[in-house]
Parts: C-alpha cells; sequence; structure tokens
C-alpha cells in the first residue's frame, strides 16, 4: 500500500537526543521538532503505537525534553548501540507485538540510523515511510544523497502533512478538527 494508514502503523522516532540535536543545523533542528510534534500528537490522538530509540545515550543523552514531552504515555524508548533500530532486539519485538506493517519514520541522522532502519525494515517486510520535513542530517547534502538511496531502494518518501491526512482519511471528524489546527 502507498498510503500510510492509522491503523496500519507505528510511529519510529530515531535518535532525537540531547548531545545529537545540537549538531544539526538550527533551522533543520527546529523543521525536525516541529513535523515530529505533529506526528506525535497525531499518533496519540490516533491511536498509534510510538516507539523511540536513543542510540548509545550514555554518550549522547535522552531523547529531547521538547520531543518526550508529547510522548504518549504507552510511548516505548530503546537504547541501542547499532545504527538501525532493527538491531535492538526490543525494537523489533515490539515492532512484531504491534502487528501494524507500516513503519513511519521521523528522526537523526537521514544518512546513517534512519536510512539502515528503513532499509532493514524494508528488507524485513514493512512498509517504511521516511517523513522527509522530520529527518535531518548534520550536512543538507548527506540529507539529500539519503532520501534519494531510500526512494531508489522503493522507501516511501513522505511529509508530515501528506501523512497527517493520510492517516485522517477524510475531513470532518473531530480527529480532523482537532490536528488540522497543527499545519495551519
Amino acid at each position: 500500500m502507498s498510503l500510510a494508514r492509522a491503523e496500519q502503523s507505528v510511529l519510529a522516532i530515531v535518535d532525537i537526543q540531547e548531545k545529537l540535536a545540537p549538531a544539526m543545523s538550527p533551522d533543520a533542528r527546529r523543521e525536525v521538532l516541529a513535523g515530529v510534534e505533529v506526528l506525535l500528537r497525531a499518533a496519540e490522538e490516533l491511536g498509534l503505537p510510538v516507539l523511540a530509540t536513543e542510540q548509545y545515550p550514555k554518550g549522547l543523552g535522552a531523547t529531547l525534553p521538547e520531543v518526550s514531552e508529547h510522548f504518549p504515555e504507552d510511548a516505548r524508548v530503546f537504547p541501542k548501540d547499532s545504527f538501525s533500530c532493527c538491531g535492538a532486539s526490543d525494537f523489533t519485538a515490539a515492532l512484531e507485538t504491534a502487528g501494524r506493517p507500516q513503519v513511519v519514520i521521523a528522526g537523526m541522522e537521514t544518512h546513517v540510523c534512519v536510512l539502515q532502519t528503513a532499509l532493514e525494515l524494508r528488507e524485513a517486510g514493512y512498509t517504511p515511510f521516511v517523513v522527509e520535513d522530520a529527518v535531518c542530517s548534520r550536512r543538507c547534502d548527506h540529507k539529500a544523497n539519503a532520501l534519494h538511496r531510500l526512494r531508489a531502494n522503493g522507501v516511501q518518501v513522505a511529509n508530515v502533512e501528506s501523512v497527517l491526512f493520510e492517516w485522517l482519511q477524510q475531513a470532518g471528524t473531530d480527529s480532523f478538527r482537532r490536528l488540522a489546527r497543527l499545519i495551519r
């Protein structure tokens, strides 16, 4: 399926951490944080499971508080040493338990952890959606190259608004009224 569907999706937040985020350009960091907030609010409203990872948290710190404050109560955070989230066995087990074939991915860094996660998820039979305005790298050309590679390998590359409206599917609902305000 080429559309993201709320009832089939898990939201994965990759490595938006205290010591990694400052390495991103201020504009890219702002865009990612704004996009991730929208995705997290939508995930909570629509009942999507939220899984987050932290790359080597001892060295890179915890998830930024301005991100984790928007985690739904049942969000799960997984430490990892592997670059791909799939290398964290608890993350993979949580995906299997969720039983949803689509994984919407936001986070840092596009050309490393996001790319490796998306490609490994695709190989494992999931449909990953990388949200281009909710991911970043320290260098713009690295992000651009990663998005090109992802597309070339059959990974869906979307944006926050597309994912939001695909999850909602229709206007006129209470969820639509609450969530549409986030993008105005």
